[in-house]
């Protein structure tokens, strides 16, 4: 008899078996559609004219090198336990305990979805003239439905709208550099305004770093550990470099930051389209993805009802939340990074890299040490000078490590 066909596909509230596993080129794709978002490009076209493009490539090579040594380590422990982000919480912040991290988890993604949903149909409506609402619609319901077939679905769009994005983003910048002379000439632009390497940073890492800290809930399908930090890596450091070059070079040649926006400007509207429409869809899907996880892991509901709801709320409060709540969006996401810095240093240095099943463990209720690791680690983002991010990540860390070793000391 052959075997029975697991209910959830997804496995929202438990280990990935091994026959859920997946290669390098269905997990490489998977995360390059995270990584091409449109929101970085934003970000590379605003550190692009706040510094010379030789120094501008210096931060964003630094950053997403930062960014993509963070997000391997955490591909490194999802692949290996086969745990979602909200599952390996438990393991520090105690089962309660996590349902906060997931909720802050969560709840972000949610709101990006939203803010991507319009970020899509906002630019078609003013190229087309479609109803808005028509637009805003039925982008919604095709990133939910892709988001409610889970993790087959994320491969088959990334694969089809990865190489896609690669070759109309290259042409379409191609013709921009072309258009003022040839890429000598992006080396002598004057900056419009100064802005600090430290900034410059903040703003790369900054920009990827909420997102980077759910890697786990894609990684954990890998089949082996290092199929899951090298593809990983590659896409944070390599693909997430490519939009914020991307994002640069719009925003010097042509005022434009958005490789869509440049396309509407050298006339090509429907391969501007398409990119936008297929970079956008990626990325919202992981991202719904992961907030039904989050949301799963709270409420116990299939991932897959989730999804359906967090992709109505998204929908629904598109506009919203893209004219209201970017700037409370980007508050919540500068105080992720402490939670992924504290999952790295209890895989790692509490519990030396031995987590008993998910499916057999007592948790504890709330685990205290985690939450005040936590609170620091906001601290060290929010006031700590240097880099925001690599702060609340090792803020978060370290103070786990000394409470838990005060405590296992009994002092």
């Amino acid at each position: 008899m052959p075997p029975q066909k697991h209910a959830d596909q997804d496995y929202a509230l438990e280990t990935v078996p091994s026959e859920s596993k997946k290669g390098f080129i269905p997990m490489f794709a998977i995360m390059l559609g995270f990584t091409f978002f449109s929101a970085s490009m934003w970000t590379g076209g605003t550190i692009g004219t706040g510094l010379k493009f030789q120094t501008f490539l210096l931060v964003v090579l630094m950053g997403n090198l930062l960014l993509g040594l963070y997000t391997g380590v955490l591909a490194y422990i999802g692949s290996i336990t086969g745990l979602s982000t909200h599952l390996l919480a438990r393991y520090s912040f105690g089962e309660k305990g996590s349902y906060f991290a997931s909720f802050i988890l969560a709840i972000t993604q949610v709101g990006w979805f939203g803010v991507g949903v319009a970020m899509f149909s906002l630019p078609v409506y003013h190229a087309t003239g479609i109803d808005l609402n028509i637009l805003i619609l039925l982008s919604g319901i095709l990133m939910t439905t892709t988001a409610y077939f889970g993790i087959r679905s994320l491969t088959v769009l990334s694969m089809i709208s990865v190489p896609l994005i690669t070759i109309l983003g290259i042409y379409s910048v191609t013709g921009a550099v072309d258009s003022i002379g040839g890429i000598s000439k992006l080396f002598v632009i004057e900056p419009v305004e100064n802005m600090s390497l430290a900034v410059g940073l903040s703003l790369c890492i900054g920009s990827f770093i909420s997102g980077g800290t759910l890697t786990p809930d894609f990684a954990r399908f890998s089949k082996s550990k290092s199929i899951g930090v090298i593809s990983t890596f590659i896409a944070f450091f390599i693909g997430n470099s490519l939009m914020f070059i991307f994002g640069a070079v719009g925003a010097s040649t042509l005022g434009q930051s958005d490789i869509s926006e440049v396309m509407f400007k050298q006339g090509l509207i429907i391969p501007a389209i398409i990119i936008l429409g297929l970079n956008i869809w990626t990325t919202n899907d992981n991202a719904l993805y992961a907030s039904g996880l989050g949301f799963s892991n709270i409420t116990k509901i299939p991932k897959k009802h989730v999804v359906i709801f967090n992709g109505l709320i998204g929908t629904l409060g598109a506009l919203i939340l893209y004219n209201n709540f970017v700037g409370w969006l980007t508050l919540l996401s500068s105080i992720i990074p402490s939670i992924g810095g504290i999952i790295i240093s209890d895989y790692f240095i509490n519990k030396r890299q031995k987590y008993a099943s998910v499916e057999n463990i007592a948790f504890k209720k709330v685990h205290w040490n985690a939450v005040i690791a936590w609170l620091l680690g906001v601290f060290a983002s929010q006031f700590l000078p240097g880099i925001s991010p690599i702060n609340a990540v090792f803020g978060s860390a370290i103070t786990y490590v000394v409470l838990e070793t005060l405590c296992k000391n009994n002092i």
